[in-house]
């Protein structure tokens, strides 16, 4: 469905500006994954397009609008305490809107709790709902009353929404929504609903018009990028949309998240090795290294078909680097289990290591488990996979020194003068380089590493 099908936004735009004295300025702040990320930019770019400018700071907004996340309780508490903040912002400038999107308002008692303890709120929007936030701004200040939608789960894909990319040379693409998968601890296909893949004709339009644009890096987003294609009427895999991205003109390269371990295959890997357009990086989650807490989160793999994929990824492509989530406190979780994940890690010696402490998320299976682990044990673990963790990056880092890379300049350094690159295999080197260089590919020499961080030394064109 195409943005402009359903937007009266004339009207939108008339009543939003009447309001105002002057051009009312939006803060927009976006919490958890790259996906909420990218919805973040799509939430300011239909605000620009509604009227809106930009800033940086709450202090001061006309509109403040927090896109919120769902996938632990800390991340919802700490939405809580931001919104609670802005109580006195709106004390002091009345007319000051306030609106809740994403994850966390697509469950019913969030959007309650909203209702009752938080009553200078102004409008909720659902996660799939961007599009309509200027119309729901619009409604507000034209009823005087509140707006605050129920939770719905909506299968439009909405095409061609505005966008303020928040970098020049790096995007966010997503190309499906939703999950199918249903990890007794994972609250996202309860708030992001169920998959739904965009055409790759309209995937393909999007990414050229990056490529055009100067786009460096661009990453492919998905809750499960390898269930991509399921429901469409032309056939197609994700390791088919990834070579037909690859295979497109341009100087940029391609990365992808997230990739569940269930349907993530050989095929993907081949499609990996044979185009240089790929980073050879994979982020594979394995949450457990223990079958027995794997069945129980209903991952639908075990470790020796995670290890298979992973040994003919090594065998396949000799540079590839792996990075992963692991959940530690997963409930009935044992000290033998926790040993079996630690000896994962040691096997697979991942450059990047993702860790989290179960959280308990209502309406999930596994929130009925019993959890008898004291927290102070599950700090006790986590804290030594992050040790052992950070050991192996340091090594794998270390081992680097001496050879060339292509790295994409983010920006600067941890010292004056210095920039910092990206490495295909999602590693992090520094040098001295002229700022002007930042946005753009340059070749390095890596010379040694302190810590996680590669040193090293531009090299002449």
């Amino acid at each position: 469905m195409e943005y402009q099908d359903f937007t009266e936004l004339d009207r939108v735009i008339d009543e939003i500006g009447n309001y105002y004295d002057h051009v009312p300025a939006a803060y927009v702040h976006s919490f958890g994954c790259q996906q909420n990320v990218n919805d973040g930019e799509k939430i300011k770019g239909v605000l620009q397009q509604a009227g809106y400018s930009l800033t940086d700071r709450a202090e001061g907004a006309d509109l403040v609008v927090f896109n919120t996340c769902a996938v632990r309780e800390h991340a919802q508490q700490r939405v809580y305490g931001n919104i609670g903040a802005l109580k006195p912002l709106k004390a002091a400038n009345p007319k000051l809107l306030i609106a809740i999107g994403g994850c966390m308002v697509q469950q019913r008692e969030v959007v309650d709790k909203l209702k009752q303890s938080y009553p200078y709120v102004d409008v909720v929007f659902g996660v799939n709902a961007i599009d309509r936030l200027p119309g729901l701004l619009a409604q507000r200040i034209r009823a005087k009353k509140r707006v605050l939608m129920d939770p719905a789960e909506r299968y439009d894909i909405i095409e061609n929404l505005p966008i303020h990319r928040d970098s020049t040379f790096k995007a966010w693409l997503p190309i499906m929504y939703g999950c199918d998968n249903f990890c007794s601890y994972c609250i996202v296909p309860f708030v992001r609903g169920r998959e739904r893949s965009r055409t790759p004709e309209d995937i393909l339009a999007e990414f050229r018009t990056l490529v055009q644009s100067g786009y460096r890096e661009i990453t492919l987003l998905g809750q499960n990028v390898n269930s991509y294609g399921k429901g469409l009427e032309k056939k197609i895999d994700f390791s088919d949309l990834l070579a037909l991205l690859a295979e497109q003109e341009g100087d940029f390269r391609l990365r992808f998240m997230t990739s569940h371990p269930k349907d993530a295959s050989r095929k993907l890997i081949d499609t990996i090795a044979s185009h240089e357009k790929i980073c050879k990086n994979l982020h594979l989650p394995v949450q457990s290294g223990s079958d027995r807490i794997l069945v129980q989160m209903n991952r639908k793999y075990d470790v020796a078909q995670y290890k298979g994929l992973i040994d003919y990824a090594k065998r396949t492509v000799p540079e590839m680097t792996f990075s992963s989530d692991v959940m530690v406190g997963f409930p009935g979780e044992t000290e033998e289990d926790f040993e079996q994940t630690v000896q994962l890690v040691r096997e697979v010696r991942y450059i990047q290591l993702f860790t989290f402490i179960f959280s308990k998320r209502t309406g999930t299976k596994a929130a009925l488990l019993e959890d008898d682990t004291p927290h102070a044990a599950k700090a006790q673990r986590i804290n030594r996979l992050i040790k052992l963790q950070e050991e192996i990056a340091v090594e794998e880092a270390a081992a680097l020194a001496g050879r060339s890379f292509k790295v994409l300049v983010e920006g600067p350094g941890r010292q004056p003068g210095q920039l910092a690159g990206r490495l295909d295999n999602n590693l992090v080197v520094e040098f001295e380089g002229d700022a002007a260089l930042v946005g753009s590919f340059a070749q390095v020499k890596v010379t040694g590493s302190k810590g996680i961080y590669l040193q090293g030394g531009l090299e002449a064109r």
